[in-house]
C-alpha cells in the first residue's frame, strides 16, 4: 500500500462554473487529467454562482481537462447555487491607510461578526502579510454581504519619498526595505505636490523598498505624500489548487501471479503506468491503525486516508470529508472512531483540536445531534504530541500533561480529564502500551501509566540517554515495545551521531532492569499476526527481530556488560580464583554447542581504569574457569560470535575468598 500521489499547491486561473439550483460546480484546469479516485483540495476560497468553495472534495471526471466537485454546506449537505455564473473569483483583500484594518471583498461570504475567516496561502503586500485565521470585526450593509473587515497584525502605511524619473511619465516612490508590494497591485497616492503625483495607479516595476507607476505630470516634486496598497487578490488572483490522485481497482486478469514472470509490471504481464505528482511517500512520519480490516494512515499535517484489503486499489484514497490537516491520528474504542488531534476546520491546524467521526462512519465528521461525531480543544498546553488507544481509554499527551478521553455516550460523547502534570510527552512517536501499562519517554525522565496513576520509572542509566539525546530531532524517538520478552526501548537520535537515531534503552518491565546500546530502528510494531517485531532501518531495510539464533545467515555478535558491582565493603578485597559456569548451550532438546566468552573488569575505587582478565571461552564441556582476579569491585561481559549459538545464562557460582586490606 502507498499513499498515491500528491500535486503540490499551484496556481490555476479561475475558472469555475455553476447553474442555478444545482450543487454541482465545474472546474476547468488545463492538463489536470484527473480520475474518479482523484480528491481535489481549494486552499483559496473561491465565490461563484451564491456559493463558497473551500477545502477537500471528490472528483468526477469529465475530461483531460475538466472535472466536477459537489458543493457543500458547513454540516456536509449539498449546496445548491442561487445563479448561473461563470469563473468565480478569489477573495481580495483592500488595505487602508492607518488603522491596521484589511476590508475583504468575497461575494456570498456568508461570515457573521466574530466568524473566523482562514487564508492558506499568505496575502503579502504593502509590508504586511496576511495567513492563518482572522475574526471577522465587521460587515458592510449589502444583502448579501460581499465585504467585510478583519484586523492585520500592522498597518500597510508608509510615508515615501517620491521622485520623477525620464521626462515624467513614470513616477517612482521609495519607502522602507521592509514593505514590499506586488507589480499589479493598485495603489492610492495622496498628499503629493504638485497634485499630478496623486490619484490610484497600477504598479508596473516592483523592487525592495520601491516601486513605479506612470504618472499624468512633468512638474518636481515639492512634498512627499502617503502610500497605500488598495486591492490585492488572493495568491495573485489564481486559485489554489492540490490534487491528490487515487488509484483505482487492479483490472481483471491483472495482479500477483498473472502473466510470464519478470514480464511487464510484478507479475502482471501488464506494463506498469508511471504516475503523476510528488509520491506523498516521501513524508517524513505517517500515523496508522486498523479499522476492522481497512488501514487508517495520515501523514504529519496531511489529511486521512484508508486502505481496504477486499477494495483491491492498489494505493490509498484520502477521506475528503475528515480533516485536512492532521497531527496524528488512531481509531478509539469501544466505539469504531477515528480520533485526530492537532487538527482543523477549515485548513488552518490547531495544534490543541481534537476532532472524531461519528460512530462505525469516517465520512461523517460534522457533529449533529443525530450523530456522534464531535471535537474538543485541550485548555492547556502549547500542542498535542502524540495519541493512542490505552486500555479502557484514549490519551493524549501535550507538551505538559496527559489527557484521558472516555466514552460516555451522547450529548457529549468523550469525556476530557487531566491525568498529570509535568509528565509530558518528548516526541509523537514516544509512548506505547504494553500489557494494559503505558509507557512513555518525557522531557527528562521515563513515565508509566497503570492502576496507580501516572507515576516516574526510577531510570539508572539517565545520563547516558539525556545528556547525548539530540533535542532538535525529538520527533525521530520511536518506542519499540517486545511483549514477547516483557520488554519496551527507546531508539533516539543523538548529538554524536548529527541528530540520527543510533542509540536504544530499553526498560525491562518484568525485572524492572535497564540496559542501553548502539542500533537504530526508525519504525517499529510489536507482536501481530506477522510474527515477532519487525522494525526498519536507516540502510532502508526492514528487520524482523527474535526469529532465529543468526542475523540474516551470519552470526550475530551479541554482548552485554554488567554495571560496575562491589565484591566486598569498606578497605577488605576479594580474591576469585575459579567461576563455575551454569548455562543453557542451545536449544531444548537440541544441540547443546554454544560458545561463551566471559570477561572481567576489576578496579578498587569507581572510576579507576579496570584491569581486564579474559575473555575466558567456555562451552557444555566447561567445568569451571580460573581467572583468578583480587578487587572491590566487578564489572562482566558475556558474549558470544558464533554461527547458530543460543545460550542462556543461569546461576553463576564463584569461588572466592577475603584477600588483605586496601
Amino acid at each position: 500500500m502507498s499513499g498515491g500521489t500528491i500535486v503540490s499547491a499551484q496556481g490555476v486561473p479561475v475558472s469555475f462554473s455553476t447553474t442555478a439550483g444545482s450543487s454541482i460546480v465545474l472546474v476547468d484546469d488545463t492538463g489536470s487529467t484527473l480520475d474518479a479516485f482523484d480528491v481535489v483540495d481549494i486552499k483559496t476560497q473561491v465565490s461563484v454562482g451564491g456559493l463558497i468553495l473551500f477545502g477537500l472534495y471528490r472528483v468526477t471526471p469529465i475530461s483531460a481537462n475538466q472535472y466536477s466537485i459537489q458543493a457543500r454546506d458547513v454540516l456536509g449537505n449539498p449546496a445548491y447555487a442561487t445563479s448561473t455564473a461563470t469563473p468565480g473569483a478569489v477573495a481580495s483583500f483592500e488595505f487602508t491607510s492607518g488603522p491596521a484594518v484589511v476590508r475583504v471583498t468575497l461575494a456570498n461570504h456568508g461570515l457573521q461578526v466574530g466568524d473566523t475567516f482562514p487564508v492558506l496561502i499568505p496575502v503579502v503586500a504593502g509590508g504586511v502579510t496576511i495567513s492563518g485565521n482572522y475574526l471577522v470585526q465587521s460587515l458592510d450593509s449589502g444583502s448579501p454581504a460581499n465585504i467585510f473587515t478583519i484586523q492585520a497584525a500592522n498597518s500597510a502605511t508608509t510615508t515615501p519619498t517620491l521622485s520623477a524619473s525620464g521626462t515624467g511619465s513614470v513616477a517612482t516612490l521609495t519607502f522602507p526595505l521592509t514593505y514590499t508590494i506586488p507589480v499589479g497591485s493598485t495603489i492610492v497616492v495622496a498628499g503629493v505636490s504638485p497634485g499630478g503625483y496623486n490619484g490610484t495607479y497600477t504598479v508596473t516595476r516592483s523592487s525592495a523598498g520601491s516601486v513605479s507607476y506612470a504618472n499624468a505630470t512633468t512638474a518636481a516634486q515639492t512634498a512627499a505624500g502617503t502610500i497605500f496598497v488598495s486591492v490585492v487578490k488572493e495568491n495573485n488572483n489564481l486559485a489554489g489548487l492540490v490534487y491528490y490522485n487515487g488509484t483505482g481497482p487492479l483490472a481483471v486478469n491483472s495482479g500477483y501471479g498473472v502473466g510470464g514472470y519478470g514480464t511487464g509490471g510484478y507479475g502482471s504481464g501488464v506494463p506498469p503506468v508511471a504516475g503523476g505528482g510528488t509520491a506523498i511517500t516521501n513524508t517524513m512520519d505517517w500515523s496508522l491503525d486498523n479499522w476492522g480490516e481497512t488501514l487508517i494512515a495520515s501523514p504529519l499535517d496531511g489529511p486521512i486516508y484508508e486502505w481496504s484489503p477486499s477494495a483491491n486499489n492498489p494505493t490509498a484514497t484520502i477521506i475528503p470529508e475528515a480533516p485536512q490537516i492532521n497531527e496524528g491520528v488512531f481509531v478509539a474504542m469501544p466505539q469504531q472512531q477515528i480520533i485526530a488531534y492537532g487538527s482543523t476546520f477549515n485548513g488552518v491546524k490547531d495544534a490543541l483540536l481534537i476532532r472524531w467521526c461519528d460512530v462505525a462512519n469516517y465520512n461523517s465528521w460534522i457533529g449533529l445531534v443525530t450523530n456522534q461525531a464531535g471535537s474538543y480543544r485541550i485548555p492547556k498546553g502549547s500542542r498535542i504530541i502524540q495519541g493512542i488507544q490505552g486500555p479502557q481509554q484514549g490519551l493524549i499527551w501535550t507538551d505538559l500533561a496527559i489527557w484521558a478521553m472516555q466514552y460516555v455516550g451522547p450529548p457529549y460523547v468523550y469525556q476530557f480529564n487531566e491525568l498529570g502534570t509535568g509528565c509530558g510527552l518528548i516526541g509523537r512517536k514516544a509512548a506505547a502500551s504494553v500489557n494494559g501499562v503505558v509507557y512513555w519517554m518525557g522531557q527528562s525522565q521515563f513515565f508509566r501509566l497503570a492502576g496507580g496513576g501516572v507515576e516516574p520509572i526510577r531510570c539508572p542509566v539517565w545520563d547516558v540517554i539525556f545528556q547525548d539525546l539530540d533535542t532538535n530531532n525529538l520527533d525521530k524517538i520511536r518506542v519499540a515495545p517486545n511483549s514477547r520478552f516483557g520488554e519496551i526501548s527507546w531508539f533516539y537520535p543523538t548529538q554524536s551521531n548529527g541528530g540520527e537515531v543510533s542509540h536504544y534503552v530499553k526498560y525491562n518491565f518484568l525485572l524492572d532492569q535497564w540496559d542501553f546500546g548502539t542500533l537504530a530502528r526508525t519504525a517499529w510494531i510489536n507482536e501481530s499476526v506477522l510474527g515477532p517485531p519487525i522494525g526498519a532501518a536507516p540502510d532502508q531495510y526492514i528487520y524482523q527481530h527474535e526469529t532465529s539464533t543468526d542475523a540474516d545467515g551470519q552470526a550475530i555478535n551479541a554482548s552485554f556488560q554488567t554495571g560496575y558491582f562491589v565484591l566486598t565493603e569498606a578497605n577488605v578485597k576479594m580474591f576469585i580464583d575459579q567461576i563455575w559456569p551454569d548455562m543453557k548451550w542451545g536449544y531444548y532438546d537440541g544441540t547443546q554447542n554454544a560458545q561463551v566468552q566471559l570477561t572481567f573488569f576489576v578496579t578498587d575505587y569507581a572510576g579507576q581504569t579496570p584491569l581486564q582478565y579474559g575473555p575466558f571461552l567456555m562451552t557444555q564441556a566447561t567445568t569451571f574457569i580460573t581467572p583468578r582476579f583480587r578487587g572491590r569491585l566487578v564489572s562482566i561481559k558475556v558474549e558470544s560470535n558464533d554461527i547458530g549459538s543460543f545460550w542462556r545464562l543461569g546461576n553463576i557460582r564463584y569461588r572466592y575468598q577475603e584477600d588483605g586490606k586496601y
